[in-house]
């Protein structure tokens, strides 16, 4: 019995890092892009994010997101999250821990020839005392980002470096790529792969990709949506919907 308390505990753990390192990305895909929102525009989400293992799932139920352009070529961030966890043997569990803000920067701008770059630091920051949800660390991403565009095709990708304090976690790599084309002004589509290293002592690196994209309900209201599986190590599979309005 202590020992499979222990390894619940422990799957409990390193999803919970997954589930970290999903609200760290450009909705609806894990990779993110250096575009900030346009200057005193803004963006709100409510979405879940959801990881789904043989032993237990995670994700968020749901969270609400919100981004501004502050100045030309800079974005501010919020996530407040709603975190849930389930298992077959302790059912649901709901909480509240960490809220996530960030600073999007462009500093190189799209050119024929050049693409945009940009950088996109995020902190975790524990805000509520809960053991359920996250270890009581602040952690922090550094990560650099790239996009070009060729009329109706986008791609974008990067990477970037988790500071992951906490015992027996391990400061991680991520980096991924994304590429997604506008098939009509309603629809577009696109897929992205991406990878990690081990964030806990003992875990695995993680390799996987996600399929999705977006439908334009108007000019302001937009459902955004993607699907993934692992391909490497432990099989897992993660879902994203959410709904986006642009003001």
């Amino acid at each position: 019995m202590v020992l499979f308390r222990m390894k619940y505990v422990v799957l409990t753990f390193i999803l919970l890092l997954t589930g970290i390192q999903q609200l760290s990305a450009g909705p609806p895909f894990n990779t993110d892009d250096p575009e900030p929102v346009e200057f005193k525009h803004w963006e709100y989400y409510i979405a879940t994010i959801n990881t789904f293992r043989p032993d237990i799932s995670t994700g968020t139920s749901p969270h609400f997101e919100l981004n501004y352009g502050l100045v030309p070529n800079v974005q501010v961030h919020l996530i407040l999250p709603v975190d849930y966890d389930y298992s077959s043997q302790h059912g649901f569990n709901f909480g509240y821990a960490y809220t996530e803000v960030g600073l999007k920067y462009r500093f190189v701008q799209e050119t024929e020839n050049v693409p945009q770059i940009g950088t996109f630091p995020i902190v975790e920051i524990p805000t509520i005392r809960n053991t359920e949800f996250g270890n009581g660390q602040t952690q922090l991403f550094i990560p650099v980002w790239a996009q070009k565009s060729w009329g109706k095709l986008t791609t974008y990708g990067g990477a970037g470096y988790w500071i992951n304090p906490g015992i027996n976690n391990n400061n991680w790599l991520f980096t991924g790529w994304e590429v997604q084309y506008d098939f009509t002004p309603v629809i577009t589509l696109g897929g992205e792969l991406y990878y990690h290293t081990p964030d806990v002592v003992g875990s695995e690196s993680t390799v996987a990709f996600n399929l999705g994209g977006s439908i334009n309900a108007g000019k302001k209201f937009h459902i955004i949506f993607s699907a993934g599986h692992s391909l490497v190590n432990k099989p897992f599979t993660t879902t994203y919907v959410g709904l986006l309005w642009t003001i």
